[in-house]
């Protein structure tokens, strides 16, 4: 006698898998650009003061990069619509990769602005091409989990080789670092070819100006902009404000910044999928901002890498609270431009962070340059407290899924 299966004991249908192999190919793309971008991150501002153009010309070295970073992802999605994710990319690790070892070649301020120009745009194509085709391989139903990977495979570089290039600087030069960030990137390419060139996405694109002028979109943008702003500055003057005599503690800071990051990430993207992202925006800007205003103590070490850790937190909760929220609100062909808006809010916030602290800190010293830093973040507030309340609604209707945590007009 065959018996029927219970109802209740049914088996739930599988989840989607998560590794598979596109996916594992792109982590090493990851991998490879972001060691190459983050090795020198710190790396080139400090040689840039070192041809006698004083600390100004550290601000001016990764305002460059991020200037052309940010009008690369203006244009990547148009140039991945054309040539594909594989062909963008490939191009994108070639030029992050490649000049790295020109900086070798002189110290002059015009040079060194030249080669963070061509390596911006090189991490433009890698970043938005590459994050479009990401968010292609992981399945919806795991969209938080997914990006919470991401977010710690991306994060891996930032927690290494960050710290990793200022120490290898003082103890083996900058030539090392800067070949070392060749090779990085340039190796990545290997895994390109296995990758799709193109995804067969549902739903109809959206276009940059469309993403701009929508504010479920925007307003994520805008919180994280500002947040990024302050990584733009922590990793440019931490090293330049802090005493001499605390230069291996400028090291544990640079470690524990990503370190927090990495780890708010993660924790923001599994809480993300069982109660929503929406609820997580606030938090992470504050958090950012009482971390930069911590930072005025500059004369303290241990205060500084207390604050940097602050800091380090709210800026993972506020990278994947804002990046899920934007995907769960476009149809899978809007991944492209949802991918360039978020780099787009993330660079130009580190480039414009970059060069007005700089000019401000010349005026009023690094603890006050610090202190006006963090209370100016908070005038992102208002599209912060917009998605808290409309999570709030969400939870009010009894659901808690991302994708409503505000309304989806570009579905």
């Amino acid at each position: 006698m065959t018996e029927t299966p219970d109802a209740n004991s049914q088996a739930l249908p599988p989840r989607p898998p998560l590794l598979t192999r596109p996916l594992l190919l792109r982590f090493v793309s990851i991998l490879g650009a972001s060691t190459s971008f983050y090795l020198l991150l710190s790396a080139v501002p400090r040689y840039a003061t070192t041809g006698g153009a004083g600390d100004g010309a550290a601000g001016l070295a990764t305002g460059a990069l991020m200037l052309t970073t940010v009008v690369g992802e203006l244009a990547t999605p148009v140039l991945v619509n054309r040539f594909g994710y594989r062909t963008v990319l490939a191009v994108g690790l070639a030029l992050l990769g490649a000049p790295a070892p020109a900086l070798t070649v002189s110290r002059d301020l015009w040079w060194i602005v030249g080669v963070c120009l061509l390596r911006g745009l090189g991490f433009a194509f890698t970043v938005v091409a590459g994050g479009a085709l990401t968010a292609s391989l992981i399945p919806a139903e795991r969209r938080g989990e997914g990006l919470a990977l991401v977010g710690i495979v991306g994060g891996v570089p930032s927690l290494v080789a960050l710290p990793l290039g200022v120490w290898l600087t003082a103890h083996l030069g900058y030539g090392v670092v800067f070949t070392a960030g060749a090779v990085a990137a340039l190796v990545a390419l290997l895994t390109v070819p296995g990758l799709p060139g193109r995804v067969e996405a549902p739903g109809r694109p959206v276009g940059m100006i469309e993403g701009l002028r929508t504010g479920e979109l925007r307003g994520p943008a805008v919180v994280f902009a500002v947040t990024a702003v302050a990584a733009g500055i922590v990793v440019t003057f931490l090293p330049l404000a802090v005493p001499a005599s605390d230069t291996d503690m400028v090291s544990v800071a640079l470690f524990v910044q990503p370190a927090a990051t990495t780890l708010a990430r993660w924790l923001a993207g599994r809480r993300g999928d069982r109660h929503g992202s929406g609820r997580l925006v606030l938090p992470g800007l504050l958090l950012s901002a009482v971390g930069t205003l911590a930072m005025s103590l500059t004369g303290s070490a241990v205060a500084v890498v207390l604050a940097v850790g602050v800091f380090g937190v709210g800026f993972g909760i506020a990278q994947n609270a804002t990046l899920t929220l934007m995907y769960a609100r476009v149809p899978a062909a809007g991944y492209g431009t949802v991918s360039a808006l978020w780099n787009l809010a993330y660079d130009a916030g580190m480039g414009v962070g970059a060069v007005a602290f700089g000019r401000l800190a010349a005026g009023t010293g690094y603890s006050w340059a610090f202190a006006l830093t963090g209370a100016a973040m908070l005038t992102a507030l208002v599209p912060a407290w917009g998605d808290h309340r409309a999570a709030a609604r969400a939870e009010g209707r009894g659901t808690d899924a991302p994708e409503v945590a505000a309304p989806a007009p570009l579905q």
